[in-house]
């Protein structure tokens, strides 16, 4: 079965199979890479929440940057959130986001 939450025309936030929890893409407020990297995985915590799972269940993230140089700032925020020893898969990458403004988007599987 597939469940879809907060489903609209172009997307879900969630989509939830066999007890796996797919995230749409978040992107933060702010104006430096650690606010919205904070933001971001604020967001990502709730729909996290709503799908019935947790930072600590996270299977994967996919993050993307705007700008490379922002990896280390973008970490700092990131290693203080995720809980010791339930690092995820992770991959980083450099992109062009939907807007100029947005530094960060994070893309997370998790288990429910």
């Amino acid at each position: 079965m597939i469940e879809r939450i907060e489903t609209g025309q172009r997307m879900s936030k969630i989509v939830k199979h066999n007890g796996v929890a797919y995230l749409c893409g978040q992107v933060g407020a702010g104006d430096t890479v650690t606010e919205q990297t904070r933001d971001c995985l604020s967001r990502v915590e709730t729909l996290l929440v709503q799908a019935g799972s947790s930072p600590g269940r996270i299977l994967q993230a996919v993050i993307w940057l705007s700008d490379m140089a922002d990896f280390t700032e973008m970490n700092a925020v990131w290693d203080a959130w995720v809980p010791e020893g339930h690092a995820p898969a992770r991959a980083c990458g450099e992109a062009k986001l939907a807007r100029p403004e947005l530094k960060v988007e994070i893309i997370v599987t998790a288990a429910c």
